[in-house]
């Protein structure tokens, strides 16, 4: 094992993978992954035009949660700068790629998100791990009750069903901060929001008589929250919950709370480059190109100071997110009061 002090573990980290260029700024894919992914998001729309008054639409609706979430991936990649280093640039672009295109409020987002990346799953700090509808901990489960109590007990179960209700959950906060003024520019963000719901709801009942804009409308955004949540599971889920007073240097706290996902260019599609959490949590502005090739630096690097580097299949990282998930409310299923 190469002996470097803990302090300089993530500088000498840096060095190697600036050495090999991996942190520049990729213009031309980014036109062309950006252009691509808005081509879809239009031609989506342009097949619900065609298709019209019609029950395909439910086919349409499947491919529009989609390009949905691939849009958001194309924020994601704005949000940490990867595609310009101009803050009011990228700032304008998830705008219109956050609030205008899908109804994600970009201004909250970018916030929660850096909270997250700061001090990824620990208690007290990230926001992702903060007791909400789903509990985290042993200790966060013992304190609901009522109804909360019955969906921690089996959120295992339900967490899957429960992801339905994300992208309503995503809509609302994002219009919550906005009005709340919880935001840097509330009255722009509300302002987009408010235009692609109005825009949004309007194509769908000018489009399908009621019965059928409603059964779009659950599909398309249960499928939304779906993906989306499909898509973030696998990174952190079952893995170490650190205390709110855990100190750890920065490599050690991103590497150890992550976990990358094993595939290959479909699966770098399908989930937006985030099976390579670990390297995307080391070098957030990173372009997503650029994360494959990293990764065996990272590995490697890893291997030298004894740090344990989690990959996993897909299939094998949604199993450790449901099974730690279900441990968090065994305490409930043991305890005898629901």
């Amino acid at each position: 094992m190469t002996a470097v002090r803990a302090g300089s573990d993530y500088a000498e980290l840096s060095r190697r993978i600036a050495a090999a260029g991996l942190l520049r700024r990729r213009p031309g894919y980014q036109a062309i992954a950006l252009g691509s992914t808005l081509a879809l998001y239009a031609l989506v729309w342009v097949g619900f035009a065609v298709v019209g008054d019609s029950w395909w639409q439910l086919g349409i609706a499947v491919l529009m949660a989609i390009a949905f979430t691939q849009v958001a991936f194309a924020g994601h990649e704005v949000g940490h700068r990867q595609v310009t280093a101009s803050r009011r640039t990228a700032e304008r672009m998830g705008l219109v790629l956050g609030n205008l295109l899908i109804g994600l409020g970009q201004g909250w987002w970018v916030d929660k998100h850096n909270r997250h990346h700061a001090h990824p799953n620990q208690l007290d700090h990230d926001p992702d791990v903060a007791p909400g509808v789903v509990r985290w901990t042993h200790d966060q489960a013992r304190t609901t009750s009522g109804f909360q109590r019955f969906v921690t007990r089996w959120q295992g179960v339900l967490f899957l069903p429960l992801l339905t209700l994300e992208a309503l959950n995503l809509h609302v906060s994002g219009f919550r901060s906005a009005f709340g003024r919880q935001v840097p520019r509330p009255a722009r963000e509300g302002l987009l929001l408010a235009l692609h719901v109005v825009g949004y709801l309007t194509a769908l009942f000018v489009v399908l008589p009621p019965g059928k804009a409603l059964v779009f409308l659950a599909v398309q955004q249960g499928l939304f929250g779906v993906y989306m949540g499909l898509s973030f599971a696998p990174n952190h889920k079952g893995m170490p919950v650190l205390g709110p007073d855990q100190k750890l240097d920065f490599l050690r706290r991103q590497v150890l709370t992550s976990r990358n996902v094993r595939g290959g260019v479909l699966t770098d599609w399908l989930l937006g480059g985030l099976n390579y959490q670990i390297e995307h949590h080391l070098f957030p502005s990173m372009p997503r190109p650029a994360l494959r090739r990293a990764q065996p630096i990272v590995r490697a690097y890893c291997a030298e100071l004894g740090v344990p580097y989690e990959e996993e299949s897909l299939p094998r990282s949604y199993a450790r997110a449901l099974h730690a998930l279900h441990d968090v409310g065994t305490p409930l299923r043991t305890d005898g009061r629901g």
